[in-house]
């Protein structure tokens, strides 16, 4: 029951070449910093990533993408200006980009999480996003078929968490991290603080720890 990890190199230490990696964090809110740069040292390749952004400075998944670790990125905010080694693979043709909507990339993995494989959404009709998707109309209105996530892993970050995984959140960082930890194959959950199992108030856990296979202590730098 244990699920400690000691070190974010353990944690990460088994994900493979080509895996689907689903990445929390919103702005620099909430982002899995040390498990991303952990992961930026093995040599895996050909990663595909779904992440809310692209990283900007040398936070996300600027080093992932940096080392040329990363062969297909879905998101939301590929922010220009922010992160020019993501631009450069882009407009070179040697990564691949699919823009989702925001809240169509939150519902795609909500909904893998919930086991639905498919919904449709009004989001996107009329615009280059609709092409080659199923087109319906219900009410008289157009809607588009969008397919659900899911992941091999997903990297999120929370404020604490206890050693059966389970995870509470601060303020901003309950963004894309919950909706991810629960479409994924394996969850690893790197948190400030890991605290004595009982020692969290149940009314605040928002990751029962049912969805996390994997929790190591990672305090942000200071």
């Amino acid at each position: 029951m244990n699920k400690v990890y000691p070190s974010a190199e353990a944690a990460v230490a088994d994900i493979p070449d080509g895996a689907t990696v689903l990445v929390g964090g919103f702005g620099s809110s909430g982002v899995p910093e040390a498990l991303l740069r952990a992961l930026a040292a093995r040599p895996v390749r050909n990663l595909v990533v779904v992440s809310n952004g692209t990283g900007e400075g040398e936070s996300g998944l600027v080093h992932l993408i940096r080392n040329r670790q990363v062969r297909r990125v879905l998101a939301s905010f590929p922010a220009p200006g922010r992160s020019p080694d993501f631009e450069q693979q882009y407009l070179a043709g040697e990564i691949e980009l699919e823009l989702v909507p925001q809240g169509t990339l939150a519902e795609r993995i909500r909904a893998g999480g919930a086991g639905i494989p498919a919904f449709y959404t009004p989001t996107g009709v009329g615009t280059p996003l609709a092409e080659g998707k199923e087109h319906r109309e219900f009410g008289g209105r157009t809607y588009l078929l969008e397919h659900a996530i899911r992941g091999d892993f997903a990297l999120i970050r929370g404020e604490r968490a206890d050693p059966w995984g389970n995870v509470v959140y601060r303020k901003t960082g309950r963004n894309f991290n919950p909706i991810m930890a629960m479409a994924a194959r394996i969850t690893i959950a790197e948190v400030e603080e890991i605290v004595p199992v009982g020692a969290l108030d149940p009314e605040a856990v928002v990751t029962p720890g049912i969805f996390v296979q994997r929790v190591v202590a990672a305090p942000r730098r200071r």
